[in-house]
């Protein structure tokens, strides 16, 4: 009874500091060295008890990585790796930033500034260079040839 206190007092500081997943919980307190199966009835009632959520935890993460300017597969790729499967990440953009277009494009004018918004051409390598660093971010590939469309930046026709 004394390990499920102090397992409850750790996973109770780790929460006042920010969100966590139940597996980010677990995680931190196997390291620790506490019992697994004593670790999975404490997060259980803290989650009964609405101190933990998981759906919590993966709107603040998604929203956190949105505004540093993350993709959605980056973004659910990480929820995955943190046992959170299931959230609507189209909606928390929509809240954050208006759309993924939004981020990739501010994304994209942070690192690449261009005076010139005409037409810009650009080598075949610069072009496929900008292309890994968005896709990169955790953009998919047709994000990323819709943004170029849209800044009407080419590669020349040999």
């Amino acid at each position: 009874m004394n390990d499920t206190k102090e397992i409850k007092e750790v996973c109770l500081r780790f929460l006042a500091c920010r969100e966590h997943s139940q597996k980010g919980l677990l995680n931190k307190c196997l390291i620790k060295g506490y019992d697994k199966h004593e670790i999975l009835a404490v997060i259980e009632d803290l989650a009964r008890e609405g101190w933990q959520d998981d759906l919590r935890y993966a709107e603040s993460y998604a929203r956190h990585r949105i505004q540093k300017g993350y993709g959605p597969v980056f973004i659910s790729y990480q929820l995955q790796q943190n046992g959170v499967d299931a959230v609507n990440l189209d909606g928390i953009v929509v809240a954050v930033a208006g759309s993924w277009m939004a981020v990739l494009e501010q994304v994209y004018s942070k690192k690449y500034k261009h005076d010139n918004p005409q037409k810009v051409c650009i080598a075949r390598q610069e072009w496929a260079k900008r292309s890994r660093f968005l896709m990169q971010r955790g953009f998919p590939a047709d994000m990323v040839s819709a943004l170029f469309n849209h800044l009407s930046i080419t590669i020349p026709k040999f």
